[in-house]
């Protein structure tokens, strides 16, 4: 069996480690979006202080069509913060229902 040397093998393991850590779900539609990721949780928070506990963009209907959703733990409570991928604006703020999407 071939085998990693020791310093590839550690590059591999660093860059997966920081790579889960980073990676969220529609990941793939970065590129469309004029507004980064740590931009729009900075808003998210702005406007729902609190712990992220989920975060994702997806194409939703609503401001430019992509938005970063965030479900935010503030207060013992649920919310869900929605950010426009284009231009920053707040589309959503508004508390989890009993069956959040």
């Amino acid at each position: 069996m071939n085998r990693l040397p020791p310093l590839a093998a550690l590059a591999i393991v660093a860059t997966l480690a920081c790579g889960a850590a980073a990676a969220y779900q529609g990941q793939e539609l970065a590129g469309q979006a004029r507004i980064t990721l740590a931009r729009a949780r900075a808003i998210a928070l702005e406007a729902r202080p609190g712990a992220i506990t989920d975060q994702e963009l997806e194409k939703e209907a609503g401001g430019s069509g992509l938005r970063y959703s965030f479900d935010i733990k503030s207060a013992g409570r649920a919310y869900e913060v929605g950010v426009d991928a284009k231009t920053g604006k707040v589309l959503e703020n508004a508390a989890e229902g009993s069956k959040p999407d």
